[in-house]
């Protein structure tokens, strides 16, 4: 899926896609938050995850196994928990020196919690927004954005700003940061599960190490 030609579609059409992805992405993200974000997000989440199963399911050309490719998991597992390796020393150093309360407090003072976290977060968080923002948004928006790095920083860029019901800035650029990790992971390994992986040791690791309420829905 990396750097591959995509015909480029009439003008008609090129416009009705950067339309219907500027309003998807960015006016219905948009709305939701003006209007204060009002109840959990999931519901929303998981609903356009099936609409984002349902349209790739009925591309012919679209191969289904790129929705999971398990064997493509272990070949990206080393560079995957290099990454996250850097990242958790850096996020443990920054909280022990800036916010030393913070460090750890989920699992150290609601450690239920945090165990329900790292089992659902994966499976009613990571993979739905992973459907949307990855495989349906590359694949549907091929024809406009190519499927190199275009590709990936729009996602990217659509990924952080779904990140502003959280009402701060940082959840939004460390996600415009995750988003096109993840993006390029999914291009270089075809693998949807790939993905997920690495999406999911970083939100576990926010929620973990004291991140926790930059992401948390009911935080504001």
């Amino acid at each position: 899926m990396e750097e591959t030609a995509t015909a480029l579609p009439r003008p008609a059409t090129r416009v009705w896609l950067a339309a219907e992805f500027l309003a998807l992405f960015f006016g219905v993200v948009g709305v939701y938050a003006l209007a204060g974000s009002p109840g959990s997000p999931i519901p929303f989440l998981l609903v356009g995850a099936i609409g984002a199963y349902v349209y790739l399911r009925r591309q012919p050309t679209f191969e289904r196994r790129d929705l999971t490719r398990a064997s493509a998991v272990p070949a990206a597992l080393p560079a995957i928990l290099v990454g996250w390796g850097v990242a958790a020393a850096v996020g443990v150093a920054v909280l022990a020196v800036a916010r030393p309360e913070q460090l750890f407090d989920l699992p150290r003072e609601e450690p239920l919690i945090w165990a329900i976290v790292v089992v659902f977060y994966p499976l009613l968080s990571v993979y739905p927004q992973e459907l949307i923002y990855r495989a349906f948004l590359l694949r549907r928006y091929a024809p406009l954005l190519g499927n190199g790095a275009w590709a990936a920083a729009a996602s990217a860029v659509a990924f952080g700003f779904a990140h502003v019901i959280f009402g701060n800035v940082l959840s939004v650029l460390l996600t415009l940061a995750g988003g096109w990790l993840f993006a390029r992971r999914y291009q270089k390994s075809r693998s949807l599960l790939a993905a997920s992986v690495e999406h999911a040791l970083y939100g576990v690791l926010a929620f973990t190490i004291g991140f926790g309420d930059l992401f948390y829905h009911g935080a504001r």
